[in-house]
């Protein structure tokens, strides 16, 4: 009888390691189309492109060689015109996710905490209304609006505030409003979720505790909410870094960015490796100025975090 129940309650214990071998065996083998898809079509060309990027061009119709391991692409990418595409391209980057943030932050803000719930879901529906159309046409319609013979042009010479027409299409600053136009959304919706996420007893709380609403907002809800802020900064900032629709609609000559000059090496020149070489010179800008981004943050939400220590200390 002994052994008998012993038997018995030790079953379970033994069968319990083979369930969960299994729970992971058969999780595992859910993953394993999205695991292929990954290194099929993401991490594959990702290496071919490096590996591309020590090459050279062979002639003049050749798309690439690799008979002879260079560095000299990488000096192409970093030097002349190319160098100075590529601060540009991080100028308009930086700037217009700033500027991004600068407006999506308060709207999301009121959105989030200050709107009337009823009517969110109509307010985030507005949101979306220019991802109802394709990302070329609406940087097309800004086409149209900055044009020197376009009606923005003509109301602004009607009006006298302009004595000759417009002339802000093809440059820097009509990419950067075009950028900003286009990834607004991308930067309201993470806000919106990340002010959301704050609970109201909190900040109603520290209200009681007679902070007051500037006080509330710095020590409560930008705390709480920065993870979610770091994330909308990211995600504007790293496809915007490799944008070339925008200015090579909006752009010219003196809007080009990086995401251009690489399309341009693939399509046009035809030199893959100069262009897979400018293609990992952007994937480590991106990768650099996002971890920079990530320790700026964490190094402004570092007294928020002192302060609510020292909070807990006394209080305890």
């Amino acid at each position: 009888m002994t052994s008998g129940s012993v038997t018995t309650t030790q079953k379970p214990a033994d069968t319990a390691p083979a369930a969960n071998r299994k729970r992971r065996g058969f999780g595992a083998l859910l993953a394993l189309p999205t695991a292929a898809w990954i290194i099929l079509f993401s991490l594959l060309p990702v290496g071919l492109v490096f590996y591309y990027s020590f090459g050279r061009k062979p002639s003049v119709f050749g798309t690439h060689s690799n008979d002879v391991f260079t560095f000299d692409r990488y000096v192409e990418g970093l030097t002349g015109s190319n160098a100075s595409v590529l601060w540009n391209s991080i100028g308009i980057a930086l700037l217009g996710t700033l500027f991004c943030l600068i407006i999506a932050l308060p709207f999301a803000y009121w959105l989030a905490l200050k709107a009337k719930p009823s009517r969110r879901g109509l307010y985030l529906a507005l949101v979306m209304v220019p991802f109802w159309t394709n990302l070329l046409v609406r940087t097309i319609g800004w086409q149209i609006i900055l044009a020197p013979e376009g009606w923005l042009s003509q109301a602004l010479q009607n009006s006298g505030l302009l004595q000759s027409p417009l002339a802000m299409l093809n440059t820097r600053e009509a990419v950067l409003l075009g950028v900003v136009y286009n990834y607004l959304p991308m930067m309201i919706l993470p806000l919106f979720v990340a002010f959301d996420r704050v609970a109201g007893p909190l900040r109603e709380a520290s209200a009681d505790l007679g902070a007051s609403r500037i006080g509330t907002f710095l020590r409560v809800t930008l705390p709480l909410a920065w993870p979610g802020i770091l994330i909308a900064i990211l995600f504007v900032f790293i496809p915007l870094m490799g944008d070339y629709i925008t200015p090579t609609v909006l752009g010219g000559a003196q809007g080009m960015m990086i995401g251009q000059l690489v399309a341009s090496q693939f399509q046009n020149a035809q030199n893959w490796a100069l262009g897979s070489a400018m293609a990992v010179l952007l994937v480590i800008t991106v990768l650099a100025i996002g971890a920079i981004i990530w320790l700026i943050t964490k190094l402004i939400a570092l007294p928020f975090k002192r302060h609510w220590s020292l909070t807990l200390k006394e209080d305890a």
